[in-house]
């Protein structure tokens, strides 16, 4: 935001206007749209590849039946609601400042076609995932041999397990890269220069969807997972996922509604966002190429991310599952880097004055070769995402030293583990917030004294980091897959001995995978932010001279705008990283309150229904997962009302550099924040596997009842609060930019109107204080009318014990 500093740039604004798709770019981005359908087949392919294995016993087909018939419900219901929400916007956005009406409507359209290809990637994630999760448990129910038969090949069964689970995963990659390529490469065909505008309303629609499905799915999957959890593994000491626990179905619903849709959602939008912000700082820093370059990269991505999808092919020879992923990974990462190269030598002139179309002086004079920009750049970014696997990895894998380290510290009890859980996470979000940071800044640093190409460069080096999503996504949706694989066996009893072990294994793995795949998403969710810094920076020199006046006009230098001294502006600082503090303990609460809810319910059905235990009577399964429902889709509202509304509270009441200083707030907070929830989750997690695997006394010792406690913490950081931040930040900035252009127009010149600020300002801060007000009163959400009475039997000692 140094830029914002310099009078000289604001007395020759940058204008996207003499950016223009020329023949040969219309020729290239139809070729990349073709690419985009080419995800869309193969993920096809992986689909009939995914279903062609077989789906076990008649029990496992039973209990996979209720698990989609409840993830289907719960999505149903989300997308409905969340579909009166996206309408609502589409006519707000038509109500912020545009050039023209066709950037009005086109921004509003394409913000439900970004809602909607959001809302598709969850669920097509989702819908494959619960399919294929019973699948996942047949292959490994093979490594137990029938009376009679020989002795299987358990490596042999492993990979076929392990290949079902990552290409289901791998269909969940290409529909993300797929669509929002597609979507990113019909707006520039059809608005050409106009696109990078248009893309905000996109970027908003994919944002907001993915929040809405982190944070709902978030509540749904932990909730049931911690009440799973506390009365049946603490209370009753049966197995996670026994058949006798009434919350073992909304568990396994959960899995899919939480860590398969909305991580879908999640990283589809910051696929999307990236691209928005890579667009608009690319038409001004490298003119017509720039319409097309930043389109380009990703393409690239999905060609390798087909190619590292197929690479994940398990060896004997391999010391984990993890070893194959890394595998395919890296392959991924190097195949990139090489085409990234040849299509920069390719397509780039060799200096910036052959760049068309650029209007900034100090860019078409600039010395050097952009081409040499745009490949380190873009390298940076890939080897970032590959620098945090290893580190998130490192803290989060059984057999590091972190996580046997949380193991030990069970055998002094629950309070240890949860100590040494919160140090992990503290330690590795410093390492890894220094390891984005040294990224941003190094892309920054390519542009030398242009602040626009600097913040391109950071753009690029997000599409750079945007050439592993496929194979990032198919990681992570690994992980549920493989949880769920373990589940349907469990509750089954149809799988036992080595084929048991197999997916216990894999779902090690799998905790693995989540926790890499959340770090590189709040990276992604950096690199974009950092880079709309640019184009908030251009919304408000384009305000300034719309205007017809300076901001330093009203008699505050434009070297103010940003100066952190400034009371105004180190307020908006505090406020951006006070919000991320707020969102993340409306998450944590709200699961937290659901959760009572299901423990009530699962300890109800244990006293009243005592056949249980015998199995001579069954949990009912659907209460749980109407409670659930029910709390997710109450509880989403307030921290998604807090991420849109707190960015326009600080604009309207602080101005534009209090509002840029709010976003660079959230975005270090943030940062911090998400790597910390996730990497504690994902250690307390896998420090409960390490137990289970029978260290430090295995299952049913008092060891194993304090990881677990531990593990109960971590499920809300992990997969609520912690990745809900990733859309959070990207949710925050597009607001920002799209509002930035009304803050100036009632602030400054003919249209200055202090009232319009203050009514705006006071609507947003009723409506912030009205949900977290209606959210803090909520008491624990028990589904009937018999509320106190069930609170006062499950507080009963006799009941607990």
């Amino acid at each position: 935001m140094a830029g914002l500093s310099t009078p000289h740039q604001l007395d020759h604004p940058t204008t996207l206007a003499a950016a223009v798709l020329t023949d040969d770019n219309r020729i290239i981005i139809t070729i990349i749209g073709v690419v985009a359908l080419a995800a869309l087949v193969v993920a096809g392919v992986l689909v009939r590849q995914v279903l062609a294995a077989g789906e076990g016993t008649d029990s496992m087909k039973k209990i996979a039946a209720a698990v989609q018939e409840g993830a289907n419900a719960y999505l149903a219901r989300q997308l409905r609601t969340l579909g009166v929400f996206a309408v609502v916007v589409f006519f707000l956005l038509m109500l912020l400042p545009a050039d023209d009406w066709n950037q009005r409507i086109g921004r509003s359209v394409f913000f439900l076609i970004g809602a909607a290809f959001s809302a598709a990637t969850g669920y097509i994630g989702m819908w494959l995932a619960v399919r294929s999760n019973v699948r996942v448990a047949a292959a490994a129910r093979e490594a137990t041999p029938a009376p009679g038969e020989p002795e299987k090949d358990l490596t042999a069964v492993s990979h076929k397990a392990m290949k079902i689970a990552f290409r289901t995963g791998g269909v969940v990659g290409m529909f993300t890269v797929g669509l929002g390529l597609l979507g990113a490469s019909c707006v520039v065909l059809v608005y050409a220069a106009d696109a990078p505008k248009v893309l905000e309303g996109f970027g908003l629609g994919a944002a907001l969807i993915a929040m809405f499905m982190r944070v709902g799915g978030g509540i749904f999957t932990k909730a049931a997972d911690v009440g799973a959890d506390l009365v049946g593994k603490v209370e009753q000491g049966i197995p996670e996922d026994d058949p006798r626990n009434a919350a073992t179905i909304a568990d396994n619903v959960g899995d899919n509604v939480g860590d398969c849709a909305g991580m879908a959602a999640d990283l589809f939008e910051s696929y999307a966002v990236t691209l928005v912000a890579a667009l608009i700082l690319g038409s001004a820093a490298f003119g017509d190429s720039g319409l097309a370059f930043p389109l380009i990269v990703p393409a690239i991505g999905v060609i390798t991310a087909m190619i590292g999808i197929f690479a994940v092919a398990p060896r004997r020879s391999d010391r984990s599952g993890m070893t194959a992923i890394n595998r395919g990974f890296f392959i991924s990462a190097v195949i990139s880097i090489v085409l990234v190269a040849a299509a920069v030598f390719i397509y780039l002139p060799s200096s910036y004055a052959d760049l068309d179309g650029v209007t900034d002086a100090a860019i078409a004079g600039k010395d050097g070769d952009p081409r040499i920009l745009a490949l380190v750049a873009v390298a940076i970014g890939i080897v970032l995402a590959a620098v945090i696997q290893q580190l998130t990895g490192y803290f989060t894998e059984t057999n590091r030293r972190p996580v046997m380290d949380i193991g030990k510290t069970s055998l002094t009890g629950p309070a240890t583990v949860v100590l040494a859980g919160i140090s992990v996470g503290l330690e590795s979000a410093v390492y890894t917030a220094l390891l984005i940071g040294l990224g941003v800044y190094g892309a920054f640093l390519l542009g030398g004294t242009s602040i626009m190409l600097a913040l391109f460069a950071v753009a690029l080096a997000g599409t750079g980091l945007l050439t592993t999503v496929g194979v990032i996504v198919a990681m992570d949706t690994f992980g549920p897959v493989s949880d769920n694989a373990q589940g349907i066996a469990e509750m089954s009893g149809d799988v036992e001995g080595a084929g048991a072990q197999v997916l216990t294994n894999l779902d090690a793995v799998g905790n693995t995978t989540k926790a890499i795949t959340k770090g590189i998403a709040i990276a992604t969710a950096v690199l974009a932010a950092a880079a709309l810094f640019g184009s908030y920076r251009d919304a408000i020199t384009t305000g300034a001279r719309d205007v017809g006046e300076k901001l330093s006009g009203e008699g505050a230098p434009m070297s103010l705008m940003m100066d952190i001294s400034q009371p105004n502006n180190l307020v908006g600082l505090i406020a951006g990283a006070a919000v991320v503090f707020l969102f993340s303990g409306l998450a944590i609460n709200a699961v937290s309150r659901s959760a009572g809810a299901v423990v009530y319910e699962v300890r109800r059905q244990f006293r009243e229904k005592p056949g249980i235990m015998d199995y001579s009577e069954k949990p009912e399964y659907g209460k749980v997962v109407d409670i659930c429902t029910k709390d997710a889709l109450r509880e989403l509202a307030t921290p998604g009302l807090l991420a849109v509304m707190a960015p326009i509270f600080v604009g309207f009441t602080l101005g534009v550099g209090a509002l840029g200083a709010f976003l660079a707030g959230a975005i270090g907070a943030g940062t911090l924040m998400a790597v910390f929830l996730a990497n504690s989750g994902g250690a307390w997690d896998n420090a409960k596997k390490l137990v289970e695997d029978g260290h430090h006394g295995g299952k049913g010792s008092e060891a194993h009842a304090a990881t677990v406690i531990g593990d109960t913490v971590g499920d809300p950081f992990k997969d609520t609060a912690g990745p809900a931040i990733n859309p959070l930040l990207k949710v925050m900035n597009l607001v920002a930019l799209l509002i930035a252009p009304a803050v100036i127009q009632f602030s400054y010149g003919e249209d200055k109107n202090v009232g319009v600020r203050v009514a705006i300002a006071v609507l947003s801060l009723l409506v912030i204080v009205g949900a977290v007000y209606v959210s803090k009163r909520r008491g624990i959400a028990m589904g009937d009318e018999d509320n106190a009475e069930r609170v006062a039997k499950s507080a009963d000692p006799a009941v607990v014990s």
